[in-house]
C-alpha cells in the first residue's frame, strides 16, 4: 500500500510500505481521509521523543471497514487505545487510562491507504456526510473536552461568559465554534498567521486579532483557552483572564518558562489542564459536525496523500492559511 511516512527530521515520504496486520478484535480500514494534526508537525521536526523515524503518523481519520460483520460501513476512528479495565476506563475517562496508545505514535498511523484498528475504536459515520467534515471529529472532540471542563469550574452559566481562544489552528478555531454553540457571544481568537487570521474572517464570524501588535485585554475575560500551549501564550492566558477565571491549556507546544502562580494564586485563577476526549466526546463531535452546529466548515483545505510532504512544509513555513489540512487517499 501507499502511506507517507515520516522518515527523518522535517522530511515525509510518500511511498510504498507493508499491508497492515489486523490482530484478534482488529478492524481493517480502508483510508478516506485524515488530517494534519499539530502533534503531527512536532513529530516532523523532531521534537516529539515517542514518535521515531520511519513512523506513518496521522491520526484524525475516517474510512471504510473493508472485512467482517462491519464491511462497508464509514468509521470515523477513535485513535485512543486503552486497556478498558483500569478505573479511569472504567470510569469514562479513557483519556486518562495509564496505557494508553495512540495509532501514529508508537504504532502505524493513518496516513496510510490503509490501517488495523482494534473494532472497539470504530464510530459510525452518518449517512452523506462527507469524509473530510468527518475527519474533523477528534480535533473538535479536543476542543469539546475544553470547553466541558471549563464548564464544570466558572462562576456562571458557560453562556454569560466571555472567552478568549490562543491560536487559530483547527482545535483553537473547533473550540471558539464549541463555544458560540453553547451560547458564548463574546469570543475572541488570538492568531499571529495573518493568511489564517484572513481565512478564518472570511468563513467565521470572530472577532480575530494579531496577538503581536494588539495584545488581548488585559483581564478581560473569564475564559482563556490556550490551544498553543507556549511559554509566550502562557503568560498571556495569565495576563488576559478576569480574577476568579479559567485558563483551560490544551496545546502542548513547549514546556518551558515560568508561570506567575503568584499572580494565579492571589487572583484565585483556576488552572485546568486538558489531554484529547472521551469516547462520548468523540460521538457528540462527529453529531455537531453533521448537524451543522459548527458552521459550514469551509475553512478546511483538502489535498491528496500523495502531496501531503509538501503540505507539511508549507505548514511549517507559515505558507498553508487553512487550519485543518485533510489528505485524501481517493479511497
Amino acid at each position: 500500500m501507499k502511506a507517507l511516512v515520516y522518515t527523518a527530521n522535517e522530511e515525509m515520504t510518500y511511498r510504498d510500505e507493508p499491508e497492515p496486520d489486523a490482530a484478534p478484535g482488529d478492524a481493517l480500514i480502508a483510508i478516506e481521509a485524515v488530517g494534519i494534526c499539530g502533534s503531527d508537525m512536532h513529530a516532523y521536526l523532531g521534537h516529539d521523543e515517542r514518535r521515531v523515524p520511519p513512523l506513518i503518523l496521522g491520526h484524525e481519520a475516517v474510512g471504510t471497514v473493508l472485512a467482517g460483520d462491519r464491511a462497508g460501513q464509514r468509521v470515523v476512528l477513535n485513535p485512543l487505545i486503552t486497556c478498558g479495565v483500569c478505573d479511569q476506563c472504567l470510569g469514562g475517562r479513557q483519556n486518562l487510562c495509564a496505557q494508553r496508545d495512540l495509532i501514529g505514535m508508537y504504532r502505524a498511523g493513518a496516513f496510510a491507504e490503509k490501517i488495523a484498528i482494534p473494532e472497539r475504536n470504530l464510530i459510525p459515520v452518518p449517512d452523506g456526510m462527507p469524509a473530510a467534515h468527518a475527519a474533523l471529529t477528534e480535533p473538535g472532540a479536543t476542543g469539546l473536552h475544553a470547553v466541558l471542563l471549563a464548564e464544570h469550574v466558572v462562576s456562571r452559566p458557560l453562556s454569560e461568559t466571555s472567552a478568549l481562544v490562543i491560536g487559530a489552528g483547527s482545535v483553537g478555531l473547533l473550540t471558539a465554534l464549541v463555544l458560540r454553540d453553547k451560547g458564548v457571544e463574546h469570543i475572541v481568537i488570538a492568531e499571529t498567521n495573518p493568511l489564517r487570521r484572513a481565512l478564518v474572517d472570511q468563513h467565521c464570524d470572530f472577532e480575530v486579532i494579531d496577538p503581536l501588535q494588539d495584545r488581548p485585554e488585559a483581564q478581560g475575560f473569564d475564559c482563556v483557552f490556550d490551544a498553543v500551549g507556549g511559554a509566550a501564550t502562557r503568560a498571556s492566558a495569565i495576563e488576559s483572564v478576569k480574577s476568579g477565571g479559567v485558563i483551560v491549556h490544551i496545546g502542548l507546544m513547549d514546556n518551558k518558562g515560568t508561570m506567575n502562580v503568584r499572580a494565579m494564586t492571589l487572583r484565585e485563577i483556576t488552572f485546568i489542564g486538558t489531554y484529547t476526549y472521551t469516547p462520548v466526546d468523540l460521538r457528540a463531535t462527529l453529531h455537531k459536525l453533521h448537524s451543522g452546529a459548527l458552521g459550514t466548515l469551509g475553512w478546511i483545505e483538502q489535498r491528496p496523500l500523495s502531496d501531503g510532504a509538501l503540505a507539511f512544509a508549507e505548514l511549517l513555513q507559515g505558507r498553508c492559511a487553512a487550519p485543518k489540512v485533510i489528505l485524501g487517499t481517493g479511497a
